[in-house]
């Protein structure tokens, strides 16, 4: 078995979205263009509640797959297919734009902590012309295990033992993890060889990945292998651990578009304007 290292490190850059929402954002910046098959990671996290109370007033995406994971706080999604639900701590929703959606998602609360993080995931050529989909996963459907002494995870897609997250029929076959690892806590983890992976540290003063410290707010992009090691020190940590195959394809973006042309973009924008989405 061949063990992961961490071949780059990169924090997040401070920049806002939707309607002024302070976030965070870690993939998608210049630091660290794409991770194929991620184009995207953010985490919006704040108290105050003039950082997020505009929220994501209704907007398009083509072509690729949005991952909302809330930690705290209560965010509320519609689409113009008649969706519609409420994102509670813990829950997931895994939206599949396909070939165009109109999507919103505001908060419904006025204080407190909102919390959470999103993920983009870039879809095949073959696929992203499909019909758009949602998967809106509660806390109670996502499997906690308890793979090793003093370490939780939570499977969001994937497998991990013998447990297997809910998301399903997702082409670049991920592994999501939300692993809570207790004060000197250790644990090797197996992963998918030929798929791009992270690890991404959010809560605790840091974590070790792959032999080396990973502090909160810092992503640690690995190399190729199918082990990795994961460990705490002297305070308790946790963090996501992301995984997927890699597309290879090439691609072409422009805000909420992932395509594989320019062409194929102008094609989008216009479908938008012309209310085909």
């Amino acid at each position: 078995m061949s063990q992961r290292t961490i071949t780059r490190r990169v924090r997040g850059i401070d920049t806002n979205d939707g309607a002024g929402v302070k976030l965070k954002r870690i993939i998608g910046q210049p630091n660290l263009d794409m991770l194929d098959p991620f184009l995207l990671l953010d985490e919006f996290r704040s108290d105050q509640a003039g950082d997020y109370i505009a929220g994501f007033p209704e907007h398009p995406h083509r072509g690729f797959e949005t991952v909302t994971y809330m930690l705290a706080g209560h965010m509320r999604h519609g689409d113009n297919h008649g969706n519609q639900g409420d994102l509670g701590p813990g829950s997931v929703q895994w939206m599949t734009a396909g070939r165009g959606i109109l999507h919103s998602e505001m908060p419904q609360q006025e204080n407190g902590l909102m919390w959470g993080l999103q993920l983009w995931v870039n879809l095949p050529a073959a696929d992203k012309m499909n019909a758009p989909r949602y998967q809106d996963i509660g806390p109670d459907r996502i499997p906690r295990v308890q793979p090793s002494p003093g370490v939780e995870a939570r499977v969001i897609a994937g497998r991990l033992g013998e447990a297997i997250g809910p998301v399903q029929g997702v082409a670049t076959a991920p592994l999501y993890l939300d692993i809570a690892l207790g004060a000197g806590a250790r644990f090797e983890l197996d992963l998918p060889p030929e798929h791009h992976a992270f690890a991404y540290v959010f809560e605790g003063e840091s974590a070790d990945v792959a032999g080396e410290p990973v502090s909160r707010g810092e992503l640690a992009v690995l190399s190729e292998g199918d082990l990795l090691t994961l460990a705490a020190g002297t305070g308790a940590a946790r963090l996501l651990v992301v995984a997927g195959r890699p597309l290879n394809e090439s691609v072409a973006r422009y805000g909420p578009f992932v395509m594989n042309t320019p062409a194929q973009i102008q094609e989008a924008i216009a479908d938008f304007r012309a209310g085909r989405f």
